[in-house]
């Protein structure tokens, strides 16, 4: 095994990653709300989660990563209030809860597919787990750290010696009408605590219950990873993701009851990612403005381009979102690919030298996930003294953690170049009648030459260096 090093979010400070059992590493990612579809601020923390999935498997390490879907209990407020997520869905669409999980489910994985997301070892949807919960939240009643009032079970946070793990509030931060989301409930002995089980007491149009101790009723949010991070992964786990929106209060509240249930640490390792910025702030369903895989595509970017904007920035920092960021990453996408198609294949592949290329790779990116240095390791490569074969050899190794195709598009582009074009004549002739509109400035001409083209299934790209065309 390889050494890496990963910034702890629970500590403040960068860490070599030993895990709890030599050489098995247990990791666990918050997965999503099935009520909409993902947008891509969401989906970059799902792309870098999976490139550390895939750092560690290439480091040597035997990797088990689960997976929650939640399908019930995620209310529209972090802070235990609102409606329920699932619920607000099904009412927009006019279907059912499960239709609506299921539709949405199916929708993310196909967005993960497409940015090579490597799919989870367990997925669990939360509504599949009630009796561990019940299970869970009765302990935690026995010994003393949950209770019972107006309807719900909470969490009483005043028996711990600490609850702020990842940042030290002042107590005044988060009272009621200061910290946004924080609304008062009665019921709650302290304002930190927070809902293990809802009872048929409050929200009465709630799609899902189940019979328990306290009454019909569902599970809060937070108690479903726990419970499915311990009946998967056991009581110790080695790495816990998610998006930094979520250090507060769910993974704040996941270390409390895991910790008080289990009378011993949970979690070692907890990783963060930042925000996916755009002009207007944060990317969120919440403002209705968010952007989707499937809005890149009918707007001609390959997926994968947005993963490689991804990993160009680091996890741990901000990542401004723009059309005009998304095509200088298109642009170097392709050239990049084009540099990987221009390779031979001939000689034989030094596998020295691929194992010192993999030696160095792993060192530059485990240290704290630097993925553009991956990125920068791919045009050493290409420079490198080293004969074509042995070049492509590395660069596949490298995509394993990479995940961006390079010599599946790269072959692909290659067989597209030595194939006779059907129409080639008709197509070059329509870009240079096009061109000499846009010289005499008729741009009605020239759009309507270009819509002709894209009727032909032709796409076009004018660059610097003139017009470039391809088969949609």
């Amino acid at each position: 095994m390889k050494t890496i090093y990963l910034y702890n979010s629970a500590s403040h400070k960068k860490e070599e990653f030993v895990p709890h059992e030599p050489g098995r590493v247990s990791m666990y990612t918050c997965g999503p709300t099935v009520y909409h579809f993902a947008h891509i601020g969401n989906l970059r923390s799902y792309i870098m989660e999976d490139a550390l999935e895939k750092l560690l498997r290439y480091a040597g390490y035997d990797v088990k990563r689960v997976m929650n879907i939640t399908d019930v209990g995620h209310l529209a407020s972090d802070a235990d209030t609102g409606e329920d997520k699932m619920l607000k869905g099904a009412k927009r669409e006019h279907k059912s809860v499960l239709e609506i999980a299921k539709f949405y489910t199916d929708a993310f994985f196909s967005d993960c597919k497409k940015l090579n997301i490597k799919y989870p070892d367990v997925v669990q949807p939360a509504t599949g787990m009630i009796d561990e919960y019940i299970k869970v939240i009765s302990a935690l009643m026995d010994k003393g750290y949950a209770y019972f009032a107006g309807g719900n079970v909470y969490f009483d946070t005043s028996k711990l010696e600490k609850y702020y793990v990842f940042n030290d509030h002042d107590e005044e931060d988060l009272a009621v009408g200061v910290r946004e989301g924080v609304e008062e409930d009665a019921n709650k002995r302290n304002k930190n605590d927070f809902v293990l089980w809802f009872t048929k007491s409050k929200f009465e149009d709630q799609a899902l219950k189940w019979d328990s101790p306290w009454g019909v009723g569902y599970p809060g949010w937070h108690i479903e990873c726990s419970c499915i991070s311990m009946k998967y992964l056991g009581e110790h786990l080695d790495i816990h993701c998610g998006g930094i929106d979520n250090a507060f209060p769910h993974h704040t509240n996941e270390i409390a009851q895991s910790e008080a249930y289990l009378g011993h640490p949970w979690c070692k390792y907890w990783m963060h990612v930042h925000h996916l910025n755009t002009n207007h702030g944060k990317m969120s369903k919440s403002s209705g403005e968010f952007l989707t895989v499937s809005l890149l595509e009918e707007k001609g970017y390959d997926p994968l381009v947005y993963r490689f904007f991804c990993l160009q920035s680091h996890y741990r920092k901000g990542l401004v979102f723009s059309w005009e960021n998304l095509d200088n990453a298109r642009a170097a996408y392709d050239k990049l690919i084009a540099r990987v198609a221009a390779l031979g294949t001939d000689g034989e592949v030094d596998q020295a030298a691929v194992q010192a290329y993999k030696d160095r790779f792993v060192e530059a990116v485990g240290n704290d996930l630097n993925t553009s240095l991956g990125v920068t390791a791919l045009y050493d490569v290409l420079k490198a003294d080293l004969n074509d074969a042995t070049k492509r050899a590395v660069l596949d190794s490298f995509d394993q953690v990479l995940g961006l195709d390079l010599l599946k598009k790269a072959d692909a582009l290659k067989e597209q170049q030595a194939a006779p074009v059907e129409g080639a004549e008709e197509i070059e002739a329509l870009i240079a009648k096009r061109l000499e509109a846009k010289k005499a400035k008729d741009w009605g001409t020239a759009d309507a030459i270009r819509d002709q083209l894209k009727s032909m299934g032709v796409e076009i790209k004018d660059t610097k260096d003139g017009t470039t065309w391809a088969r949609a």
